[in-house]
Formats: structure tokens, C-alpha cells, sequence
């Protein structure tokens, strides 16, 4: 793949990736809730979600999604439920204020963040739009997924990183019960905003 080439691959890729969506409002809202470090293994879940999702799409299932458009409906509808229910996961979290003995709330998981990505459609756009804008033909295919995998890594390691200390600098601001339910609100809001983007 031609540096020019590549780098607008990463542009691409970039702007997809640091644009409010569900992962972002997701990583948003669990770094102001639990913190930077322990929303890291949701960053790491959907990092490799959006690496399952890019092999989907660069070896088979991108093309039948294309050659059917009803699975594409499935997709955006299942999505769409799936996004509803974690914006009011979101919006209704209960206020935390731990004591020293009592155990941290658990933030969360790591195939939380992977099982997303499958009903995101924005990741399967970007995968899609990805394999299909910058892959190259014949013996070249390969080696240009595995570079679009790279981008992929890349670029959502550090819009990941952004969104998490966003939602962290915001958690230190959170100290009473009223700040708290006003963000959580506010972020389920958007997070089923997003819903709107799926059918846009």
C-alpha cells in the first residue's frame, strides 16, 4: 500500500472512529464512573471487536450483507434495541458513594465492549468502508487488511484513550448525588441519540 494512500486510509479511519457514537459514549460514561484504568478492559473489548467485525467483513460477510440489504435491517434493528438498553443502563446507574470497606461497583466487561462492536453498525461501516475504499486486489489483498487492521488498532487506541480521560475528568466532577444523575442522564440520552445515526 502507497504511503499516500495509507495515510488517507488513517484519515478515514480517524474521523470514524473519533466521532460521538455508542463506543465513545460508552467509554465516556464508564471513565467517569470507574475511572480510567478500570474502563480499560472495555476499551480492549471493543478494540477487539472492531478487529472481528474487520476480518468479517475483509473474508465473507461484508459481501452478504451487501448482496442481502435485510440482514443490514436485522443488523441496524438488533443494534438499535441493544443501544436502547444500555442508554437506560446508563441513564438509570445508581449513585456510588463507596466506603472504604465496601467493594468497588464492577465497570463494564471486556466481552461487553467485543459483543457491541457485532451490533454496532457504525463498525460495520467503518469496516466496510474501509475494506472497500482501501483494500487492493489480487496478491496485495492481504497484506493491505492487515495494514487497514493496524489503522484500526491505532486509531482506536487513541480516540479510545481520549473519550476514557474525558469521562474520567469528568468523574472527578461528580461528587454529589444531583451531578451524578445529571450526567448519567445526559449520557443515556445521547447514547440513544445514537440510535438516531443507525437509521440516518
Amino acid at each position: 500500500m502507497e504511503q499516500g494512500l495509507f495515510l488517507s486510509m488513517l484519515a478515514f479511519l480517524w474521523v470514524a472512529a473519533i466521532t460521538p457514537g455508542p463506543n465513545n459514549m460508552l467509554l465516556t460514561t464508564s471513565g467517569a464512573n470507574f475511572g480510567f484504568m478500570r474502563s480499560l478492559w472495555l476499551m480492549v473489548g471493543i478494540m477487539l471487536g472492531m478487529q472481528s467485525i474487520l476480518l468479517l467483513v475483509a473474508f465473507g460477510v461484508g459481501g452478504m450483507i451487501l448482496l442481502y440489504p435485510s440482514l443490514h435491517l436485522i443488523l441496524k434493528v438488533f443494534g438499535s434495541l441493544y443501544l436502547l438498553w444500555l442508554a437506560w443502563k446508563i441513564a438509570t446507574a445508581a449513585y456510588e458513594r463507596l466506603e472504604a470497606s465496601a467493594p468497588p461497583p464492577p465497570p463494564l466487561r471486556l466481552y461487553q465492549g467485543w459483543l457491541l462492536q457485532f451490533l454496532n453498525p457504525k463498525a460495520w461501516l467503518m469496516a466496510l468502508g474501509s475494506v472497500a475504499s482501501f483494500s487492493l486486489a489480487g496478491s496485495g489483498y492481504n497484506h493491505s487488511v492487515l495494514l487497514i487492521s493496524f489503522g484500526i488498532v491505532l486509531v482506536n487506541l487513541v480516540s479510545g484513550v481520549i473519550w476514557l480521560g474525558f469521562g474520567t475528568a469528568i468523574g472527578r466532577l461528580l461528587r454529589s448525588r444531583k451531578a451524578w444523575v445529571i450526567f448519567n442522564v445526559s449520557m443515556g440520552v445521547l447514547t440513544a441519540a445514537c440510535v438516531l445515526l443507525i437509521w440516518h
